[in-house]
């Protein structure tokens, strides 16, 4: 029976959330909960009196740095930590193992050794120590908190799959020694699931550590280099295959639009050092986005730091004051901004219980998603700098809707003025390129073969894809490409041919020549590119060549709406299906968005995980057909589309009843999730 009496109040409808409260050796903890992170037995720059003023319920501290400093005696001699600082409330230690994974960040080292633990030497004065699962329990016991971790192997989120499998199976073995080292201690313990971003390992990692008899589990391994999809997908998949009758905890995570995906997904506890860590910085959190006092703008604001906001820096210091403050380097400023970014998290997690408990949770969610996604001042954007043209660089940077900015890796990207968004918005657009559509289509894998295929381009855009399959077919002797390349607007391109020390691409004389007379043919015939002018879905399409492999790559939903519709999809797949190939055609596309996959599949093809990008953990690869092989998406996806708040456009989720309805259940009722 799990020491900390967890129970559910509620659960709410259309969302994993739930709301419940558990019983520590100090006190009662009601969740979702956000634990301020008090590495060193202290909130840096917070009393305890503020703290439980803010609603505080845990404070977490760190094992790794109270072994060092002050040293298992002084615990031991005291009685734990409560006597040791005053705090009253719960404590939750971490069990070092993430400090002993950044250590090579903050100039050391360390070894592993299966059958012991960690050995590295103390940032406080060099001595050699060894941490092991049971010197770790040891630590806690001594510490006295009320929820200890087992010791467990961080990995980055982005390691190869042996180094993950490695770690895994090693933080099973001490958890069991972590365990076994717990003894009659009253003391709750969590074991903590890893596997990186390996859904494969999660599984294995679950179903592992939950055989066990902890009285919580943890979610582990995120927020160390993953993408924010990627961290939410696995945040999702791993909560829900932990029990449902004890507290799931995500580790280190994360900033206020993070936790309330979390808790959307079934999480109840979380801590982070970002509240107190970037109030140092001068960083805060707001209703109308994330503020940087260290800018200019706020010299002489007499405005309050969040209008919204009731706590006690808000309602009594101007924004000139706390910039003067984070300016001057007084820690006066670090400390009013930490009680202010506390107290921002710690109601955000008060408003997220009530809406539980009201069931009102997904209204909340969906209302609080954008507010909470701002990432600058909404009042005062920050204007970006210019870029210094050289003297040389006579052509303009900007041409109609477009312009150019220039990455900070020196790669060039066209920038949609009126819309905001980026083409190929990385640091190698080329690679990005060549990855999601040459290699993720198996365009590349056709060349080798030697085959004489069709393209269609859609959405050309600075013709980066396009340039992308041409490199690609040059590495290919025997293989021959007509590629039919849809665009209504130019400016792009010509912006690009006008700069290619920004875009090498075009450095090719293929682009040049299809600007000037809409068609290149290569020396040696292989390869035939033709432009075809005009709104794609106006365009003369369906006299076409039939293709074998699309690049569907409109510029976004939101600049290309008619693009994206589930009839006119309808309609290319219809045309695409009645080719006369011995294969399913193959499209390529950007998008993992729910909704936009949802539309292609009521649309009737069939929808396989394409590549990860620098931006999604995955792509999708549209088939007119069932594949013989591939990572199709299967019954789990189809189940976080269920549990969608947007399961399709908002143009259908506002439309007819009928049309929505039949839009769901194509969705629903896809042979793909019959397989």
């Amino acid at each position: 029976m799990s020491r900390l009496r967890f129970q559910i109040e509620a659960q709410a409808s259309h969302s994993r959330a739930r709301a419940g409260r558990l019983k520590t050796l100090h006190s009662e903890v009601l969740t979702p909960v956000f634990m301020p992170v008090g590495t060193q037995a202290t909130v840096r720059a917070q009393t305890f009196d503020t703290l439980e003023d803010l609603g505080a319920q845990v404070i977490l501290a760190n094992t790794y740095h109270l072994m060092l400093r002050p040293g298992i005696e002084v615990f031991q001699r005291l009685g734990g930590i409560h006597q040791f600082n005053g705090w009253k409330k719960s404590v939750l230690t971490d069990s070092g193992g993430f400090q002993i994974f950044s250590l090579p960040r903050m100039g050391g080292s360390f070894s592993i050794d299966d059958e012991q633990g960690a050995v590295f030497r103390s940032h406080v004065d060099g001595k050699r120590v060894e941490l092991t699962p049971e010197r770790s329990i040891e630590m806690q016991r001594a510490i006295g908190s009320d929820i200890m971790m087992v010791l467990d192997q961080c990995v980055p989120s982005t390691c190869d799959h042996s180094t993950a499998l490695d770690a895994l199976e090693r933080t099973h073995r001490w958890a069991k020694r972590s365990l076994a080292a717990r003894g009659d201690s009253p003391q709750s313990l969590f074991g903590i699931v890893q596997g990186a971003c390996f859904e494969d390992l999660r599984r294995q990692s679950a179903s592992q550590i939950t055989e066990l008899p902890f009285d919580g589990f943890a979610i582990g391994g995120l927020a160390v280099g993953e993408s924010k999809a990627q961290r939410e997908d696995f945040t999702e998949l791993t909560a829900s295959l932990l029990p449902s009758h004890l507290p799931r905890y995500l580790m280190g995570v994360g900033t206020p639009i993070d936790l309330l995906e979390a808790v959307h997904r079934g999480v109840d506890m979380f801590d982070c050092v970002l509240p107190t860590l970037l109030a140092q910085q001068g960083v805060v959190f707001t209703s109308r986005g994330r503020l940087d006092l260290r800018r200019g703008i706020y010299k002489f604001s007499e405005m309050k730091l969040d209008p919204e906001c009731g706590c006690s820096t808000c309602t009594r210091y101007s924004r000139a004051y706390l910039s003067h403050l984070i300016k001057a380097k007084e820690v006066l400023g670090w400390q009013l901004l930490g009680t202010h970014n506390l107290y921002f998290y710690l109601t955000l997690m008060s408003q997220m219980r009530q809406a539980i408990l009201e069931n009102r949770f997904i209204e909340f969610y969906r209302e609080k998603r954008q507010p909470l996604s701002r990432q600058t001042d909404e009042d005062h954007p920050p204007t970006p700098p210019v870029r210094k043209r050289k003297p040389s660089d006579k052509r303009p940077l900007q041409r109609g809707d477009y312009q150019i900015q220039i990455h900070p890796s020196g790669a060039g990207r066209i920038l949609h003025r009126v819309s905001g968004e980026v083409m190929h918005p990385v640091a190698d657009p080329r690679e990005e390129a060549r990855l999601l559509y040459v290699e993720g289509s198996g365009l590349s894998q056709s060349f080798e073969k030697g085959e004489s295929l069709t393209l269609w381009d859609v959405g050309m855009g600075a013709a980066t894809n396009a340039m992308a399959a041409i490199e690609a077919l040059e590495r290919f002797s025997q293989a021959r490409l007509k590629i039919l390349s849809f665009e209504r607007d130019l400016d792009p391109l010509r912006l690009a041919t006008d700069h290619p020390h920004s875009f090498p691409h075009v450095k090719h004389r293929a682009p040049h020549l299809l600007l000037e007379s809409g068609q290149y043919v290569s020396p040696d015939g292989r390869l035939e590119w033709r432009l075809i002018e005009g709104d794609f879905e106006k365009t003369a399409f369906e006299q076409s060549e039939l293709p074998e492999f699309v690049f569907y790559d409109p510029f976004s939903a939101k600049t290309d709406a008619p693009l994206w519709q589930w009839r006119f999809l309808e309609r290319l797949k219809t045309h695409w299906s009645g080719a006369d190939l011995s294969r399913a055609v193959h499209i390529a596309n950007y998008s993992n968005s729910t909704a936009q996959r949802a539309s292609v599949l009521a649309a009737g093809f069939w929808i396989a995980s394409g590549p990860p990008s620098a931006r999604r953990p995955d792509t999708s690869i549209w088939l007119t057909r069932a594949p013989q092989s591939g990572q199709l998406l299967g019954r789990d996806w189809l189940e976080r589309w269920q549990r969608s708040s947007a399961p399709a456009p908002e143009s259908v989720m506002q439309g007819l009843a009928s049309e929505r309805d039949e839009f769901l259940e194509r969705v629903r009722k896809h042979p793909q999730f019959a397989l």
